[in-house]
């Protein structure tokens, strides 16, 4: 099932439809769908702005800074959470979604505190058609990544943003935890990302192919995404494959995992090796 590819046809849809068969939906294209107006308009209720940015403190702008970059392409833009973020810190930030629904959002919220928002739609597949010049560093947040279903998307999606980025570019990319749901169940107290106090998103099925999740709001609102469930090492050497020499994953923004089974990994991939110790691969470390 293929989703709308204009950004008219995406503004004009009103719910999701997944057919009579939901789980049978794996199809990179249907993210496009999933995200009607209704359910975007509910997005900030699920991130609750200020508690993600407790959650969070400053560990995007912290490595950024670490690193000197300062043009940031951010490609999952969402309702704008940070891009605005960064944005507030001085950063010089490009917004990029391939759902028009959620960049129109984006561009609100982000009127409706101050800045003006550089918004591009476009599919991470064909990026660089969208984009001019090369950035210093790309996000992709907000388990994002796990809409792309097929093996060629993910490496034709990975390699757009190496090449988008500049010869010492960074890309930093985030997953749910994946592994500990396949194998042991959902399990979370939604410490990070998802930090509405009055909104659930639970699984209602999984396997090693789908994850499909339920977002239930106070009111009685009910949506869904499809999602694939990415292993951590499957992602990274993913990353490793497409070109990044040095990538680092960090469990819930904890540099020494104290936190027992992460919600979520944020992966910090070089263009450049960065580190000093080298594992076996003498490319990757996980810290």
């Amino acid at each position: 099932m293929a989703g709308p590819d204009s950004a008219r046809e995406q503004l004009k849809l009103e719910q999701q439809d997944y057919g009579e068969k939901p789980i049978e939906v794996r199809n990179t294209d249907h993210y496009q769908a999933e995200y009607v107006q209704s359910f975007v308009e509910k997005w900030d209720e699920l991130i609750d702005w200020d508690a993600r940015a407790e959650s969070e403190g400053r560990f995007f702008i912290n490595e950024l800074r670490k690193r000197g970059k300062q043009r940031i392409l951010d490609v999952a833009t969402g309702t704008g959470f940070h891009s605005i973020q960064l944005m507030k810190a001085g950063f010089d930030v490009t917004s990029v979604d391939g759902s028009a629904v959620m960049l129109a959002k984006a561009f609100e919220n982000a009127k409706n505190r101050g800045f003006l928002l550089k918004t591009v739609h476009a599919d991470w597949r064909w990026l660089n058609r969208h984009t001019a010049g090369k950035f210093d560093a790309i996000i992709c947040l907000g388990n994002s990544f796990t809409h792309l279903f097929r093996e060629r998307d993910r490496r034709r999606a990975l390699a757009e943003f190496y090449a988008a980025l500049k010869h010492d570019g960074v890309l930093i990319l985030d997953q749910r935890n994946y592994d500990m749901i396949l194998d042991q169940g959902f399990s979370t107290k939604h410490v990070f990302y998802y930090c509405g106090e009055q909104v659930q998103a639970r699984p209602e099925h999984v396997d090693e192919g789908l994850a499909r999740f339920k977002y239930s709001f106070p009111d009685g609102a009910e949506y869904h995404l499809n999602m694939y469930p990415l292993r951590k090492n499957y992602t990274r050497n993913l990353l490793m494959q497409v070109g990044f020499y040095d990538v680092t994953t960090y469990g819930d923004f904890h540099e020494d995992f104290k936190v027992e089974d992460p919600d979520f990994y944020v992966h910090v991939a070089d263009k450049t090796f960065r580190g000093d110790d080298e594992d076996e691969a003498g490319r990757a470390r996980i810290v």
